[in-house]
């Protein structure tokens, strides 16, 4: 049985064909793309279980392709693969919604096992049994469907946004750390860098927040981490 079916969008081809040999051989169906435009068309047309992303393509950026498919597939599973390592490129990346960025060159073994390491962590299954609607303040969270409302606007969410916040309602005022938030969504065996809770905070924040430089609900616990919080919300 198939673990998931997997985009590999990388132009070089030798490259491409070493990946594809791996994810193979540990069990994954492949389709890959040598272009953006290619990779798009195969996103909206045969949705993966994940998307491998390059970012110099020869027809478009990377992070371009990124940002598109999370405009239509809000939650898809994507892993930026680049050659391009700087802080700035990572944190980009993150930025745009990517799950996870590895660096290259890169051991294939270790690939595999963040693809999966991305797949547990997206692909967690809803409770079968209702849970109960939280209402807080001017948000109405429905855990069930996995959707926020803010005054009555849904708020679009990608899968580890969706983890973040169900986190923090169901703990409603307490202090959380980075290195809680880590294990708790990202898990205990995460491989990449600890800026990705900062990054996805902030996104985070850039949605439910009227002024994100002026968060009223998730807010800064200073050299430590972050709390949902707000002295006008009661669960």
């Amino acid at each position: 049985m198939s673990e998931g079916k997997i985009l590999v969008v990388e132009d070089e081809i030798p490259i491409r064909k070493l990946i594809v040999f791996n994810l193979q051989r540990s069990n994954f169906e492949v389709m890959e793309a040598g272009e953006g435009k290619e990779a798009l068309a195969l996103v909206n047309n045969r949705t993966p279980s994940l998307v491998l992303l390059d970012i110099m393509l020869p027809d478009m950026d990377g992070f371009e392709i990124c940002s598109k498919i999370r405009e239509t597939h809000p939650r898809l599973p994507i892993v930026i693969v680049s050659a391009r390592g700087q802080d700035m490129e990572k944190i980009m990346g993150l930025e745009l919604g990517a799950d996870d960025y590895i660096v290259k060159p890169f051991n294939p073994l270790e690939l595999v096992a963040r693809i999966r390491s991305v797949l547990r962590r997206t692909n967690q299954t809803v409770p079968k049994q209702p849970e109960p609607v939280i209402k807080a303040g001017p948000f109405h969270f429905e855990m069930k469907t996995q959707r926020l409302y803010k005054n009555g606007q849904l708020v679009k969410l990608t899968a580890r946004e969706f983890q973040l916040i169900k986190l923090f309602f169901e703990r409603f005022n307490e202090p959380l750390s980075r290195n809680q938030l880590l294990d708790e969504i990202w898990g205990q065996n995460y491989f990449g860098d600890p800026k990705t809770v900062d990054v996805h905070i902030r996104r985070l924040r850039e949605k439910i927040e009227d002024d994100p430089s002026q968060p009223l609900f998730l807010k800064t616990i200073w050299g430590f981490g972050y709390s949902f919080q707000n002295s006008e919300i009661n669960k």
